[in-house]
């Protein structure tokens, strides 16, 4: 999508200069935002998807800017950034109620991890999403425990970290030293050369539209049931919170104890607080699905 000029990061000393030439372009308001939008989508306007990039760019180098350890010029950085961001302007649909930003963080993202991963030579890196995460985490989990010294770490920040991320604690050390080291993807699976690393670089996510659509649905999800908890009385919302919403939940004889009264009796008291929430959860999302387009739209920009 051509949209016009664009400022260039010089090699020497670009970004200071890069950063002040991109602050004159303007922030849009929301209802800018919105009417350029569908100038672009309905009337093809280069001017108006122009003027969406542009004033976006200051997000592109912000989240660049966390890309800067694995080593990569910057100036790459940022424009593998504006390509996801003018893929994001090309797509967005402002009818959906979000702010382009939020939107177009994800093509962002996705548009500089794909540069890093094509640039950096790991070997079998990125077959699986837990090794994506590592990829991109393991240097901010291991700053976080001081543990960014060359070489193994100790089996307790190992599994720390794999405990934190939520991946094998073999996955880590593999990780940590493959990020240490350097071997080419377009090294042979085998040595009778048939087939390259960079075959197995296989994303199995879904994309970011996706992504998207399935964040916004639980955002609706978790917005209705906060909602929904105001029919409870204050003992059947702590019942509820305590026993349903909890990654520890709280022992029925427990509670019995705070409030004086049987385990069976706390066991009705939750059964109901659920089927109340659970019917004020239904009724609340059919009114969001209903709610018309447009002042959808003005509350998100509120």
């Amino acid at each position: 999508m051509a949209t016009g000029f664009l400022p260039i990061m010089a090699a020497e000393g670009g970004l200071s200069r890069y950063l002040d030439e991109i602050r004159k372009f303007p922030m849009l308001k929301p209802d800018e935002e919105y009417m350029l939008a569908k100038r672009w989508r309905e009337h093809d306007d280069r001017d108006a998807a122009h003027k969406l990039v542009t004033s976006h760019l200051r997000l592109v180098a912000k989240i660049a800017m966390g890309y800067r350890g694995y080593g990569l010029p910057i100036g790459e950085v940022v424009s593998e950034g504006n390509v996801g961001l003018m893929q994001a302007v090309k797509r967005f649909e402002p009818e959906k109620g979000f702010r382009l930003a939020t939107y177009a963080m994800w093509w962002i993202k996705a548009s500089i991890q794909e540069y890093i991963l094509r640039s950096w030579s790991l070997v079998k890196m990125g077959t699986t999403a837990n090794q994506k995460k590592l990829f991109f985490n393991l240097r901010k989990a291991k700053s976080k425990i001081s543990a960014l010294d060359e070489g193994d770490m100790r089996p307790d920040q190992v599994q720390q970290i794999a405990t934190k991320l939520g991946v094998p604690a073999q996955d880590v050390i593999d990780m940590n030293r493959r990020l240490g080291g350097d071997a080419s993807l377009n090294a042979p699976l085998r040595e009778e050369g048939e087939g390259e690393w960079q075959d197995w670089l296989v994303d199995d996510q879904s994309d970011q539209e996706v992504r998207l659509v399935e964040s916004q649905e639980s955002d609706n999800r978790l917005a209705a049931l906060r909602d929904a908890l105001g029919v409870l009385n204050p003992r059947e919302r702590r019942i509820f919170e305590a026993r349903r919403l909890t990654d520890d939940p709280i022992t029925l004889e427990d509670l019995s104890d705070e409030f004086g009264v049987s385990r069976e009796r706390v066991r009705q008291i939750e059964v109901r607080a659920f089927e109340k929430v659970q019917e004020a959860v239904k009724i609340a999302l059919v009114k969001r699905e209903t709610l018309p387009t447009m002042p959808r739209i003005a509350r998100t920009a509120a």
